[in-house]
């Protein structure tokens, strides 16, 4: 994980997979417990992390800022799927599923 020390806030970007672990999903939010949450309730029936059954945080960054936050998820959409894995199994080298740690 990293961690900026700067900032008074907490903005978390994640990267959340479906059960079967062949779809990745990257967001940004100031409350991952909540968040989480809301993709596995799917409170938006429409979404694309509701129509993809992705619901199992993986991988997660906390910052301070929400502009670091929000320029990190973008930088991480961006990646090609071969560099996200590589990020992901760099911090969770099992891939597995972390909804737990914010429960």
């Amino acid at each position: 994980m990293i961690e900026y020390t700067e900032g008074i806030y907490n903005f978390y970007v994640y990267i959340l997979t479906n059960k079967n672990k062949t779809v990745l999903y990257t967001g940004v939010t100031n409350n991952l417990r909540r968040r989480l949450n809301e993709h596995k309730e799917k409170i938006n029936p429409h979404s694309f992390s509701a129509r993809y059954n992705v619901e199992f945080l993986i991988y997660y960054e906390h910052f301070g800022w929400i502009q670091l936050a929000i320029a990190r998820e973008k930088e991480i959409k961006d990646f090609r799927r071969e560099l996200k894995l590589d990020l992901i199994k760099r911090f969770n080298p099992d891939l597995q599923f972390l909804n737990s740690h914010f429960d």
